[in-house]
């Protein structure tokens, strides 16, 4: 039964949206195809993978590649509802020469090309959860990276999930998992942190601890709180699920409020004014390649 995944936008998207580039940076050659979960077994991995000047992005669905192009989370763009479902399958070979820190301008330039892409930036206050400096002790452990260390010659980015649970490699060794009743994660930040608690919650949480540095983390999930976050996750992920699963939600509570402070972390509750993406025009099927 094909019920939860999840995709991983978020490893893509950790800095702030953008509008369209001054200057238009484009791939040397792409090409762009639908994509389709329906003939997959209930474990699904999805992805992307950058290998020198080649990236390949499969099964993102529109939302995912929008937050990618602008910088930003896939909660943080309005516009049609089938953006959160169609998925595709994008094959990309950057210039020579080209810096992969230009590749979401160049993916910018794609969606405008292939789908008619016209967005603005828009301010909303916005309900949040913030992520806080909660009761000491601290307890994240945190990663001495060594700075002679040479950089990849390639970054995978995948996410895989099932009923049993959902991990995610973010490359460069940033990974996350709820699996075997536990959450945990390794060599992340505290903005990638709140980015990656969000999954599995109602709303966004925004990092506000000015924490430096990246940590490893682990607390245990009980299987009250595993079924919350995990029906969470596949909402965030764009699963259409029935209503008697989303009925699960009620009394479910906010598990990752719990996680947060078995962490020395606090979740509070706020209101913040927010910056979205609008989409204005989009395609739902690609121009041929």
């Amino acid at each position: 039964m094909k019920l939860f995944y999840t995709v991983v936008a978020a490893a893509l998207t950790l800095a702030p949206a953008t509008s369209q580039a001054q200057q238009k940076f484009e791939f040397e050659v792409a090409t762009v195809k639908p994509f389709s979960i329906a003939q997959m077994d209930s474990s699904v991995t999805l992805g992307a993978k950058f290998d020198g000047a080649q990236v390949r992005m499969l099964g993102l669905t529109m939302r995912d590649l929008l937050g990618a192009a602008y910088r930003t989370k896939i909660y943080l763009i309005a516009g049609p509802e089938w953006m959160a479902t169609e998925r595709y399958d994008v094959n990309a070979k950057l210039p020579a020469g080209a810096s992969q820190e230009k590749f979401p301008e160049m993916l910018q330039s794609l969606l405008v090309e292939r789908f008619g892409l016209k967005v603005h930036l828009e301010k909303k206050d916005t309900p949040v959860y913030a992520l806080l400096m909660g009761k000491p002790p601290l307890r994240l452990k945190p990663i001495v990276e060594d700075p002679n260390a040479a950089p990849p010659k390639a970054v995978e980015i995948t996410g895989t999930g099932s009923a049993a649970g959902v991990s995610v490699n973010m490359g460069n060794g940033s990974t996350y998992s709820l699996t075997g009743g536990k959450f945990s994660a390794t060599k992340i930040d505290a903005p990638t942190i709140a980015a990656v608690l969000e999954r599995f919650t109602d709303r966004p949480v925004v990092d506000l601890t000015s924490l430096k540095g990246k940590y490893d983390f682990e607390f245990p999930v009980n299987p009250e709180e595993m079924q919350t976050m995990m029906i969470r996750a596949a909402v965030a992920a764009g699963v259409q699920l029935p209503p008697q699963a989303l009925r699960l939600l009620d009394g479910g509570g906010n598990p990752i409020e719990a996680g947060a402070e078995q962490l020395g972390l606090k979740i509070e509750g706020r209101k913040m004014p927010i910056e979205y993406v609008v989409v204005d025009q989009v395609q739902k099927t690609p121009t041929d390649n």
